[in-house]
């Protein structure tokens, strides 16, 4: 999903409906696409982290 465009093969959603009802998955893939959304952001003016989340490598 984070690839321009987002392109979802018909594979990749029959195996989400296999655990996920189809709510489930439009929830998923909104929340995927609002990360993509703030990365993106972030990354275009600049924005840090604020170090919440401490890398373990």
């Amino acid at each position: 999903m984070t690839q321009t465009p987002a392109d979802i093969s018909g594979e990749v959603f029959s195996n989400l409906k296999l655990l996920f009802s189809n709510e489930q998955i439009v929830e998923l893939v909104a929340t995927i696409a609002m990360e993509n959304y703030r990365s993106r952001f972030n990354r275009a003016f600049l924005i840090e982290s604020q170090g919440i989340y401490k890398s373990k490598t």
